[in-house]
């Protein structure tokens, strides 16, 4: 194999590793809700923006004939499906947590339905898809830095869930050089996002009181 090919090869090896190791850091929240029967300290939304997130970029990684895309977005899809059903099923109450469900499916099947039917060209289908993943996914690594904002305002690190953060970065990093390596300008999202949560949670945590110091 040229050296090239290994360089590949090893690059989309570590975009699957961080991106499977990110998805399973929601299993210590599914283990604490069938423990505790309940839903106590665990966030529905994540679980779900999560889950369009991945079936949106199944759909692109279908169109763009992109294995490792397909491979690693319909694994994600089960495992934040699987965590939406526990959570839904010890949830006491489910009327709004499937308001939100059904609101955001709502949304993706219409996305899917003007792409499919509206849109007949390939590679504009490919453009207008691949914008809305990319900036679903920018969006996605924004919403932690209200967290952000409340460690640097408490200086305390216990709403930061330092594995998360940390596999989050090596998963934006990875897939922001998987990008720049297909020439594929969707698939890079904004990575910097995700290196200033883990700096400015470590700064946290370095300068907090010890007693104030809890990474999850």
């Amino acid at each position: 194999m040229e050296p090239g090919g290994v360089a590949d090869s090893l690059l989309s090896g570590a975009c699957v590793l961080f991106t499977l190791a990110m998805y399973s850091t929601g299993l210590s929240d599914l283990r604490h809700m069938r423990m505790t029967r309940s839903v106590d300290n665990v966030q529905f939304l994540p679980f779900l923006t999560t889950d369009i997130n991945n079936l949106s970029w199944l759909s692109y990684g279908a169109l763009k004939g992109d294995g490792i895309l397909i491979f690693v977005n319909a694994t994600g899809a089960v495992l934040q499906t699987l965590y939406i059903l526990v959570y839904v099923h010890y949830c006491p109450r489910k009327r709004p947590v499937l308001l939100q469900t059904a609101t955001l499916v709502g949304v993706l099947l219409l996305g899917f339905g003007y792409f499919w039917l509206l849109v007949p060209n390939l590679e504009t289908q490919l453009q207008q898809l691949g914008l809305f993943c990319s900036g679903f996914t920018i969006s996605m690594y924004l919403s932690p830095l209200a967290d952000l904002a409340k460690i640097i305002q408490t200086k305390s690190t216990q709403r930061l869930s330092f594995p998360l953060t940390i596999a989050t970065l090596l998963t934006s990093a990875s897939w922001t050089l998987y990008g720049f390596q297909l020439g594929d300008p969707y698939i890079m999202p904004c990575s910097p996002l995700a290196f200033l949560e883990v700096l400015a949670g470590a700064r946290q945590e370095l300068s907090a009181p010890a007693n104030l110091r809890q990474f999850t």
